[in-house]
């Protein structure tokens, strides 16, 4: 019986969520730059969007910065 998955043609048998899995989640989860209709599944795929969303956010913040520092 299988339990826990919704696609059994994505994934292997016996594959099992590691620490990247989580980590992408909750990375994509806690910026809100998670992709909308599009699901990685490899780890390198997770990671270099992990990449780009980190870059993004770091550029967000140093523009947010320099427009408040403008004016001064």
């Amino acid at each position: 019986m299988r339990r826990g998955r919704t696609n059994p043609e994505i994934a292997p048998e016996h594959w099992r969520p590691r620490f990247v899995d989580y980590m992408y989640l909750g990375f994509t989860s806690a910026t809100a730059f998670s992709p909308a209709a599009v699901m990685p599944l490899r780890t390198w795929n997770k990671m270099a969007m992990m990449a780009q969303s980190a870059i993004s956010l770091a550029l967000l913040g140093h523009v947010i910065a320099r427009a408040v520092n403008v004016p001064r």
